[in-house]
């Protein structure tokens, strides 16, 4: 279907501005960056920089599945991470979620991020 569509699931972290958590268009799929917050509780998960991965690749995996997708057919990530020294540890917990044919990826520190976390995860993915 064309045009532009708004992703919404309950198995991700609700928007807290005036963004989506997804966008598909034209088979394309763009993830909000989505960080380690439970959807269930609204906080921030605990146990560290794998912890805080592993929580936001669920987040991006479910608002991809609520378009329809697997994250298979992600093709480019970013990765932003508050301690360029958390990336062994980030990128271990990642290879768990792409064992295969991993998307393009860009990682990054920055100053900071929302909710005080460790990382925060974008993706784009493609349906055709």
């Amino acid at each position: 279907m064309p045009g532009k569509h708004v992703i919404k699931t309950d198995k991700a972290p609700q928007a807290i501005g005036p963004y989506s958590a997804g966008i598909a268009v034209d088979g394309w799929v763009f993830t909000a960056g989505q960080i380690a917050i439970d959807p269930q509780t609204g906080e921030v998960v605990e146990g560290g920089i794998e912890a805080e991965t592993r929580q936001a690749l669920k987040n991006v995996q479910n608002v991809l599945a609520a378009a329809g997708l697997p994250l298979d057919q992600v093709v480019k990530t970013t990765v932003f991470l508050r301690d360029m020294n958390d990336f062994a540890k980030m990128n271990s917990v990642y290879a768990e979620f792409f064992p295969k044919n991993a998307p393009a990826r860009s990682t990054v520190q920055v100053a900071a991020l929302p909710r005080g976390v460790a990382v925060e995860i974008e993706a784009i993915a493609f349906a055709g």
